[in-house]
């Protein structure tokens, strides 16, 4: 039989609810994926790509794997054995970072702070000063297990000094929050695109400065992955209509892409990032008015997703369980030390919208007063309502 999914609201960290449109362009004729109307789409691909990430680096393009192989695409490429990489940890995806270093034969220098905090600038300038020959450093603007975002632009700003290359995993921050490439300064960037994007999982945009692309084309030992060799793709996904056949491209899935990222154009960077703020605003005064705390500091919480403490006495596993049951609602647990210790509540995308919000906190006031929470029905969507109209 074939497989019908249930229609789910997704709040959690991703993937996002799919925009209409987006599902639309997915169900568009297959064509080749050297076919001159898909190489047209490529480029146009390429140009949104340009587009959202602020950067006219010609070496943009999506990968044709999740956020996870454009953090590997990043690292297999500029990285050779015995170089030396500072990393940045403040939760689960900077140590994803140290792992593709040590992948490449190479050794991390850890930058290490607690999650649920933004990266300290004065250990980083430490770290640099100690390892002054480091290649880059590495480090995640926009924290999805934590929810927090650090200052990409200072920390792109003290490599780019150090005369250090820049790798920078923005997957959450992506039309949610600021990503200006060039502004910034940055080396290599990647993204995903079932978050802020809302697309279908399974792309990660990611984009090369020209030092980036000429530190790749001087390597002197062959990069690890022939998949991810971007001195392959570049013959793929470069100028012009004759392109050299690398591998056979998600042609649907990059029709969905193009969609999304239209949309994203069609609405302006900035209001996107306006918008989700907007109704993070109003999903912390109704989870303040029930009680819930958001322990991320204020400055540096990301308003695309919300780390919520869990209260004392309250199942987490039950509740979420029921949150899908009853109201057809995901949201995500806590990873690593923080597991069982919060909930990370997703706004991006699609997905950020008021009648979200207001579904969100009315079916969280009703299973916390299932598990004996005392609140009075109705509290948090008032106080919501109450932030949306000052």
């Amino acid at each position: 039989m074939s497989f019908q999914p249930p229609q789910r609201i997704l709040m959690g960290p991703g993937p996002s609810d799919v925009h209409p449109r987006i599902l639309s362009a997915l169900a568009r004729p297959t064509v080749g994926h050297l076919d001159p109307s898909f190489i047209q789409l490529m480029d146009e691909i390429k140009a949104l790509l340009q587009f959202c990430f602020q950067t006219t680096n010609e070496l943009t393009l999506p990968v044709s794997a999740p956020g996870s192989a454009g953090m590997e695409t990043c690292f297999v490429n500029l990285i050779e054995p015995e170089d030396t990489i500072i990393v940045c940890q403040n939760g689960v995806f900077g140590g994803r970072m140290k792992e593709n270093v040590i992948r490449c034969s190479a050794t991390a220098v850890m930058v290490e702070d607690d999650w649920g905090h933004a990266i300290d600038m004065s250990k980083v300038k430490t770290a640099i000063a100690n390892n002054p020959h480091a290649k880059a450093l590495a480090f995640v603007h926009a924290e999805t297990s934590t929810g927090v975002q650090s200052d990409a632009a200072a920390l792109c700003t003290l490599a780019k000094e150090a005369g250090m290359l820049s790798i920078v995993d923005t997957v959450t921050g992506l039309a949610g929050i600021n990503v200006d490439v060039d502004g910034w300064g940055a080396d290599a960037v990647y993204s995903g695109t079932q978050k802020c994007l809302s697309c279908t999982p399974g792309i990660s945009p990611v984009t090369f400065s020209p030092r980036a692309v000429e530190v790749i084309q001087q390597r002197k030992t062959p990069v690890q992955s022939w998949f991810f060799d971007l001195n392959l793709v570049m013959a793929y996904w470069g100028k012009g209509t004759k392109r050299a056949y690398h591998h056979t491209a998600p042609v649907n899935a990059l029709y969905a892409l193009h969609e999304s990222l239209l949309i994203v154009k069609e609405e302006g960077l900035e209001a996107s990032w306006e918008r989700h703020m907007h109704n993070h605003l109003a999903l912390r005064a109704g989870l303040a008015a029930i009680g819930l705390n958001l322990p991320v500091n204020e400055a540096d919480r990301l308003p695309q997703l919300n780390l919520v403490a869990i209260p004392d006495g309250i199942d987490d596993a039950k509740l979420r369980s029921q949150l899908l049951t009853d109201f057809d609602l995901e949201i995500g647990a806590g990873l690593g030390v923080l597991a069982g210790k919060v909930w990370r509540i997703g706004l991006m995308g699609f997905s950020s919208k008021p009648e979200n919000v207001r579904h969100c906190l009315t079916a969280l006031e009703h299973c916390l007063i299932a598990q004996g929470m005392s609140i009075e029905s109705g509290t948090a969507v008032g106080a919501a309502e109450a932030a949306y109209t000052s």
